[in-house]
């Protein structure tokens, strides 16, 4: 938050109106004494009365005296304030501290410290510093919490000046704020394993062969701490400098998880909403993908992918993983409602390559949308499915026979798909996709596509 003098106002601006503007700020005290005095000497006058016009004068001049010295006052402070963390679940708390200091050579007055903060955080927090002295500093905090994920603005902060007297009161402030970011909720998902399963992070990871003969080699610059056992003289020798070979090297499985996010697909609002729960869902998803090691990205019904860079939009290596995992809670915690009606763009986006492992969060489908939902199995190694009805979720009854056939269009596409009923448990959920999955690959031999693994 950044630093400055108070008050704020040019000199210009002090011309023109600052004074009076000042003025606008005198209290319900202030306005009582300025009003009686007013009072008093427009009797003193009519009765002819000298000491009740002293009397008058004295309390019209006092609340004036007191807002021109308060509007005088030159105190230069520094804010600051500090988010822990700045990235939180919803439903979970997080503190905001703040830090005032005095960067004048003269002691504040008494002053009155308040942040601004959106209603769903809490109630506006205000505090009261008595006296900072020169080059002194004072530290203060406050807790926030939101069951609504989004991005809220905090700030800016604000210092109301007021007099001895309780006379007038000045506000000034900051210009600077700071984000809190509520994320979704996430949930600590069981280790489970499906059968078929060819390309985890673990015992059946791909391996890329960096040549395929001495002839195809692809070199690489010598680097501190190569084997020298592994330098390629050929091309040491045609490129001046030592060359080392490349070795295989591990790749990370891939998972996508899908949301589809389309207005039609869900009805209802609020935290227990079939689509909060959607969102929710595909956080814990993504969230137990990546601390298994599975290369992730988020992709919804509109085409968009986060990431978004590296090879089709995965996270490029474990380094990134971190930043990749917050990149994509930033983005959940400001999913909203898309526009579009259907899946196709999110299908085009998949059917451009192997997408591994392919887990689906849906609304409402009809059958068009059901159709295309199920071609989008074809590029996946596994596909899991977690189909969410509005009918159920809104009145508790769902419509019996179009939601079967969708799950078993599905089905015999190769999703594991699931129907999600309200207040369900996805860790239940997750655990039963692994079953299913298991029967569903003991029964095919365990030939379950090229990438189908999940744990």
């Amino acid at each position: 938050m950044e630093a400055g003098g108070l008050p704020a106002e040019s000199a210009d601006e002090q011309a023109r109106g600052g004074l009076w503007a000042a003025l606008a700020g005198l209290t319900t005290r202030g306005r009582s004494f300025l009003a009686a005095g007013v009072a008093a000497a427009i009797c003193a006058f009519v009765l002819g009365q000298e000491d009740l016009l002293r009397v008058g004068l004295l309390l019209a001049v006092l609340p004036l005296v007191c807002t021109v010295v308060l509007y005088r006052t030159r105190y230069r402070v520094a804010g600051s304030r500090r988010l822990a963390p700045g990235r939180v679940p919803a439903g979970s708390e997080a503190r905001v501290h703040l830090r005032l200091d005095n960067v004048s050579r003269l002691p504040t007055g008494l002053l009155m410290l308040q942040d601004r903060v959106p209603y769903v955080l809490g109630p506006r927090p205000r505090f009261v510093l008595d006296r900072v002295e020169a080059g002194g500093k004072r530290e203060v905090s406050y807790r926030v919490r939101s069951d609504l994920r989004g991005r809220y603005p905090l700030g800016p902060l604000q210092l109301r000046l007021t007099d001895p007297f309780g006379m007038c009161e000045l506000t000034r402030a900051f210009s600077a704020y700071d984000t809190l970011t509520v994320i979704p909720r996430t949930e600590p998902l069981p280790p489970v394993r499906l059968s078929g399963e060819a390309a985890g992070y673990g015992d059946g990871r791909h391996r890329s062969l960096a040549l395929a003969g001495e002839d195809d080699v692809i070199p690489r610059g010598y680097r501190h701490g190569d084997d020298l056992r592994r330098v390629h003289w050929r091309s040491t020798a045609r490129y001046g400098e030592l060359m080392v070979r490349r070795e295989e090297q591990p790749q990370r499985a891939r998972c996508t998880v899908l949301l589809d996010t389309r207005d039609i697909a869900y009805a209802g609002a609020g935290p227990d909403s079939a689509f909060e729960w959607a969102v929710s869902g595909a956080a814990s998803a993504l969230t137990h993908m990546l601390e298994r090691g599975f290369s992730v990205r988020l992709l919804t019904d509109t085409g968009s992918s986060v990431p978004g860079d590296g090879a089709g939009g995965f996270a490029g290596s474990t380094q990134d993983s971190s930043d990749s995992a917050g990149l994509m809670m930033d983005t959940l915690a400001v999913v909203d409602h898309s526009d579009g009606g259907g899946l196709s763009r999110a299908y085009d986006v998949l059917r451009g390559g192997n997408e591994g492992l392919l887990i689906g969060f849906f609304g409402d489908l009809d059958e068009e949308q059901a159709a295309v939902a199920a071609k989008m199995r074809r590029r996946s190694g596994a596909a899991v499915a977690f189909v969410l009805d509005s009918g159920l979720w809104t009145h508790g009854s769902p419509e019996r026979g179009p939601v079967e056939e969708r799950l078993r269009l599905l089905r015999e596409a190769g999703w594991t798909a699931l129907q999600v009923s309200p207040g369900a448990s996805l860790p239940e959920l997750w655990r039963q996709a692994g079953r299913e999955r298991g029967v569903t690959g003991a029964a095919s031999g365990g030939a379950v596509g090229t990438a189908g693994g999940w744990s």
